[in-house]
Order: C-alpha cells, then structure tokens, then sequence
C-alpha cells in the first residue's frame, strides 16, 4: 500500500466539503481491509454531520475492517462534540493500523486520539504528506492555534499592476474563466469583505452567505445591491449612531482617519466568522496586508501604462525598495489566457 497515494486521495476527498465544514477542519479517509484492497472512503460533508472516519466506517458492515488499515489527514478526535470519538469507532471495528497526515491542533484533541489507538494496541504512523495535510487546514490552523480569522486577499490586474484606469473603469480585467475560478475561491471562505468605495463605485452583488462591508461614515446603506444578501454585516464609525434595518451594524473605534481593521478582525473572530477574502480596492488591501495570510493575485496579459491607474496595493509613499514587504509565491496556475499567483507573506 502506497501511503501517499492514499493521503493524496484524504484531501481530495476532503476538499469536496468546502465551504461547508466551518469551524471544523477538512477531513478525507480511505480505509483497506487486512490485504491491502480499498473497501471505503469517506469525508467530512459538513459542519455537524459525521466526522470522514465515520462517514468511511459506518458503509461497512462491522467485521469487515478488522485487521486493516485506516488512513485519514488529521489525527481522529477522542471527545464527544457533535458526534462521538472517531478514535473509538475504530477500536471497535478492529482496525490493526491507522495512517495520519498531521496531528490535530485543537488542544481537546492534540494527541490524545493517537495515544487512545496506541493504548488499544493499534499501530499509528504519523507525518505522510504533512505540509500539504497541513495546508489543506491553514484555516482551521490559524483558528485554533492564534484564536483569530484567516485572512485572504483576491485582486485581479493588469500586467503593470493596476486594477482600474484613472477614473475607475475595471470591467473586465481578466477573462470569464478566471472569474469562474474566483467564484470557488469565495466559496472557500465564510465570508466575502469589501468597502464602502468598491460598494458605491460597482455596486457589486457579491452573493455569498456572509458579506461585510467596512463603511466609515455609513455612505452605502441605501439602495445597493450588496445589502440583499442573506447576512450583511456592516462596521461604520463608533461615533455614529447604527441605522435599524436587516444589516449588523458594528460601532467601530476610529485610527488615523480609518476604522481599526485590528478591532474588526478581532470582532469578526468573536462572531465565529473563521475566515474572511477582501475583495476590494488598493487602499484597502493595501491597509490590510498587515493582517494578511494569503493573496490571490489574477494577472491579465495587458498593460494599461497609465501612472494615474488605479494599483492593487496602494498604502504608502516609498524612496527606498528595501521597506518592500516580501512574499513567498506558492503556486502559478493558467486560467484561460491569465495566471494565478498565489503567494503568503515571510514572516521576519
């Protein structure tokens, strides 16, 4: 049995639950009888229903996995949450080994699944394919371990870096099937980000099921289209009073001219929104590439050579390119005659 090729196929089956699993991680199992042949998989559909492991075992009548092998992405939980102890399900059925990715994070867990199938005299071996175990559940990672949300930038633009002309035409930069990979990026996180400038410049929809809109001085509340959205929840001045109507409104302290994004994300953790992609213009992205984890960087094969264009970027004044903030570039992918860059920030 190749352990890889099995690990590889846990987080395909793991990434078909995206979008639905939040706040849990993304979790794929493959499990093989005492020679070696595939008789299950299984993964974790969504937020309150069986954890992969179950989901995998429950298809199989009980004797059927005694003696093989179960090899899944995360390590198996051993409390009872919103379905019981994976760990026990597979003492009893029998199984004689079990394959991790990556231990889990979350510190009710954090070995303690893998020290309960030692102690039942299960084989455990840790560690396949961990890096890309553990990028599969960079959200859930940061949740867990820093108490905070998971922060993603998408922007789209020209081969010079610009998003718009000077007078803020941006449609379209790239082509339909780049905005086709956009759309399952969003449905990767919990919630979409704008601001109040995007919101009154495009009006866009951006359906999703959680929209936020940083909106100091409360300029978009009328008639946009954004607001018909199923949950709409808006940050504004704390010095304003919140209008009465289907949209959260969230007093927000005042820095600089500009709403605490600190106090925002912070909030937003507090909401149980896990995980958050901005979608707007350069000042913000810009003003939030402090709080960044990761940036989706669509670039169109044009050049748009205006100075006065609109960038991607824009949050300060520089003489000197050594202030540069640096990125470490992860993967380049074709999209019709665009790329995509996806690349985090180095951590100094």
């Amino acid at each position: 049995m190749n352990y890889e090729i099995s690990m590889k196929k846990c987080i395909e089956l793991a990434r078909q639950a995206e979008g639905n699993v939040s706040p849990n991680p993304f979790v794929g199992c493959v499990v093989y009888d005492k020679k070696g042949n595939e008789i299950s998989c299984g993964y974790h559909k969504k937020y309150g229903q069986n954890h992969a492991e179950r989901d995998a075992l429950l298809k199989l009548k009980n004797d059927v996995a005694r003696g093989g092998t179960l090899v899944v992405n995360l390590e198996p939980c051993s409390h009872f949450g919103k379905t019981p102890p994976c760990a026990d399900l597979i003492i009893e059925r029998g199984l004689s080994k079990v394959v991790i990715g990556m231990r889990d994070v979350n510190p009710i867990v954090a070995g303690n699944g893998i020290r309960k199938l030692q102690e039942a005299g299960i084989e455990v071996i840790e560690g396949i394919f961990e890096d890309e175990c553990k990028k599969l559940n960079e959200v859930f990672i940061k949740n867990m371990t820093l108490k905070k949300t998971f922060v993603a930038i998408k922007t789209a633009t020209t081969l010079d870096g610009k998003v718009a002309t000077s007078n803020g035409s941006s449609k379209w930069i790239t082509s339909e099937k780049a905005r086709e990979e956009v759309k399952v990026i969003r449905n990767r996180y919990d919630a979409l980000m704008t601001s109040s400038s995007t919101v009154i410049a495009d009006n866009p929809s951006m359906i999703h099921k959680c929209n936020i809109i940083l909106d100091r001085e409360l300029k978009t509340v009328n008639g946009y289209k954004i607001y018909e959205n199923k949950r709409v929840i808006v940050f504004h001045d704390e010095n304003i009073e919140s209008p009465n109507f289907g949209a959260e409104f969230v007093k927000t302290p005042i820095i600089n001219g500009k709403l605490d994004l600190e106090f925002v994300f912070n909030k937003l953790y507090e909401m149980k929104i896990m995980s958050v992609l901005i979608e707007a213009g350069g000042h913000l992205n810009g003003y939030a590439l402090k709080y960044t984890d990761k940036i989706y960087h669509f670039i169109a094969p044009k050049i748009l050579g205006d100075n006065n264009g609109r960038s991607c970027f824009d949050f300060r004044k520089a003489e000197d390119i050594n202030i540069s903030d640096t990125f470490r570039i992860e993967c380049t992918e074709v999209f019709g005659p665009d790329i995509l860059l996806t690349y985090y920030p180095i951590e100094v």
